[in-house]
């Protein structure tokens, strides 16, 4: 029976073959910055929800006239979180491709997000948390142009735009 993965015969092609294997772990350059951009973005939301609680809040701060100001920065909140998200996805997704699984991970039942087998896989995870991102961005969008509407055109070719991306991801995901 022939071994289909044969060792290199040659010294130099082992040798590069080896580098060029290797060469794989500088995707843990884009693991770790996307991590801690996601904690950033995370720590972030929090103070801004924190921000929204103490000064926005027209109960605790009577020289804010209504809720708008503080809705707006939860909303705006969500939207980092959300993007937070979109980075932990992808730093785990590449990791999981190209470096090794994530062992502890795999304990847990819940962990179905880690499962990436392929780039088109992860794609998709990271295509439906944009989405989500786009969605909150266009109601955050709506909050903050809802006082003076004079131009309601250019938020419904917003939403026309998130619509067709939805559009778009729906098909490709249709089996």
């Amino acid at each position: 029976m022939e071994n289909k993965f044969q060792e290199p015969s040659n010294f130099f092609e082992r040798i590069w073959e080896r580098a060029l294997w290797s060469s794989r772990l500088i995707v843990l350059l884009a693991v770790f910055f996307s991590i801690v951009a996601a904690i950033s973005l995370f720590i972030l939301g929090s103070y801004e929800i924190i921000e929204a609680i103490i000064h926005k809040n027209p109960i605790t701060n009577k020289d804010v006239g209504d809720h708008f100001p503080m809705l707006q920065l939860m909303i705006s909140a969500i939207d980092l979180y959300l993007i937070g998200v979109v980075l932990m996805v992808f730093g785990f997704g590449v990791y999981e491709l190209f470096i090794s699984k994530i062992n502890i991970a795999r304990k847990n039942d819940a962990s179905s997000i880690l499962e990436v087998e392929n780039l088109d896989q992860l794609k998709n995870k990271l295509i439906k948390v944009i989405i989500m991102v786009l969605v909150v961005s266009f109601f955050e969008s709506i909050l903050k142009h809802s006082s003076h509407f004079n131009e309601p055109e250019s938020l419904l070719m917003f939403a026309v735009a998130i619509f067709a991306i939805s559009l778009g991801v729906y098909f490709v995901n249709k089996k």
